[in-house]
C-alpha cells in the first residue's frame, strides 16, 4: 500500500488522487470526520479533487454513516479492511489518504482492537468536569496502561474526552485477548507545507468555506435534529460555527476563535506524525508532486 499524510491544508488529497490517476489507485480515506453523510464543508471532503484529468479517482470510507452517529477507531479499522481486501482483489493499487494520525497508525500497526459499549455510570460521573480535568485524567490512565490511542487531537471536546476515558477504563477494566488484525506494509509519504504557507492555505480556506455556506450546513444539521452539543464532537468547524449559529458567539468572534484553533490543531496533527518516527515508522516527506514522483520506483 501507499501512504500519503499531511496536516490540514497541505495538499494531500490532491496530490494522493493525481498519484492514484497515474498508477491505476484508489484512495482509502483516513479523515475521522468525512465518513459522515451531508457534512461535506465542514469536514472538507473537496471532493473535486477525486476528478483529475476527465477520470473520477474511485474513494472510500466517506459518506458511510449518517450525522449523529458516533464512528469509532474500532469501526474505521474493521471498515478499513474490507476496503482494502476488496481494491487488492480487483488488482488496483491502495492508498490511503488523510490526517487523522490515530487511524492511519492504528491500521498500519494493526491495533488489537475490540468494541467499547458506553458506560452511563461513568459518563454521569463525568458530566460535570472540565476539559482539562477529563484531560488529565485521562493521562493518569493512559499512564497506567502505556497507551497511544489518544492525543490532544482526538481529545479536543468534553465528549471527546470522555469517550477516550472510557476506552482507556474499559481496556482496564476487561483485558482483552489479542485479536488478529494484521499490520499493513506500507510506503508512507508524508506531505510538508512550510508553517506560514500553511497558517496562510489555513485561512484561506476557512473563509472559503464560510462563502460556501458552512452556516448553512449545520443549520441544516440541526434542523434534522441533531442536539447542537451533539454537532460539537465532529471537529472544530462544527463547534464554534455551532455556537455562532446558536447566539453562543458573533461572526467575527467565531472566525478568530476557529482559525486559531484550526492553526493549533495542524500543529498537533504534526507532532502526531512526528511521534509516529519516533515509534518506528519511516516517513518519506515531500513538499510537491515533483518529489513524489523521484521518490517512487
Amino acid at each position: 500500500m501507499i501512504t500519503v499524510l499531511g496536516p490540514t491544508a497541505s495538499g494531500k488529497t490532491m496530490i494522493a488522487t493525481h498519484l492514484a490517476a497515474r498508477i491505476d489507485g484508489e484512495i482509502i480515506s483516513a479523515d475521522s470526520r468525512q465518513v459522515y453523510r451531508r457534512m461535506d464543508i465542514g469536514t472538507g471532503k473537496d471532493l473535486a479533487d477525486y476528478h483529475v484529468d476527465g477520470k473520477d479517482i474511485p474513494y472510500h470510507l466517506i459518506d458511510i454513516v449518517e450525522p449523529g452517529t458516533k464512528y469509532n477507531l474500532f469501526q474505521y479499522q474493521e471498515d478499513f479492511h474490507k476496503a482494502y481486501d476488496d481494491i487488492q482483489r480487483r488488482g488496483k493499487q491502495p492508498i490511503l489518504c488523510g490526517g487523522t494520525g490515530l487511524y492511519i497508525e492504528a491500521v498500519l500497526k494493526g491495533y488489537q482492537l475490540s468494541p467499547v459499549p458506553q458506560n452511563p455510570a461513568l459518563r454521569e460521573a463525568l458530566k460535570d468536569k472540565s476539559l482539562g480535568e477529563l484531560t488529565a485524567m485521562l493521562t493518569e490512565l493512559k499512564r497506567q496502561t502505556g497507551s497511544t490511542m489518544h492525543n490532544k487531537t482526538d481529545v479536543d471536546s468534553v465528549q471527546r474526552a470522555i469517550r477516550a476515558i472510557e476506552i482507556e477504563q474499559h481496556n482496564i477494566d476487561h483485558p482483552t485477548p489479542l485479536r488478529g488484525a494484521k499490520p499493513i506494509d506500507s510506503l508512507i509519504i508524508g506531505v510538508s507545507i512550510d508553517r506560514e504557507l500553511r497558517r496562510e492555505k489555513i485561512s484561506r480556506r476557512l473563509r472559503a468555506r464560510l462563502d460556501e455556506g458552512m452556516a448553512d450546513e449545520i443549520r441544516g444539521l440541526l434542523g434534522e435534529g441533531i442536539p447542537p452539543e451533539n454537532l460539537t464532537y465532529y471537529g472544530l468547524e462544527y463547534k464554534y460555527v455551532t455556537q455562532y449559529v446558536t447566539g453562543i458567539l458573533t461572526y467575527d468572534e467565531m472566525v478568530r476563535q476557529l482559525e486559531i484553533a484550526i492553526h493549533q490543531f495542524a500543529k498537533r496533527q504534526m507532532t502526531w506524525f512526528r511521534g509516529m518516527e519516533r515509534r518506528g515508522f519511516h516517513i518519506n516527506w515531500i513538499r510537491n508532486e515533483d518529489d513524489l514522483y523521484n521518490l517512487l520506483p
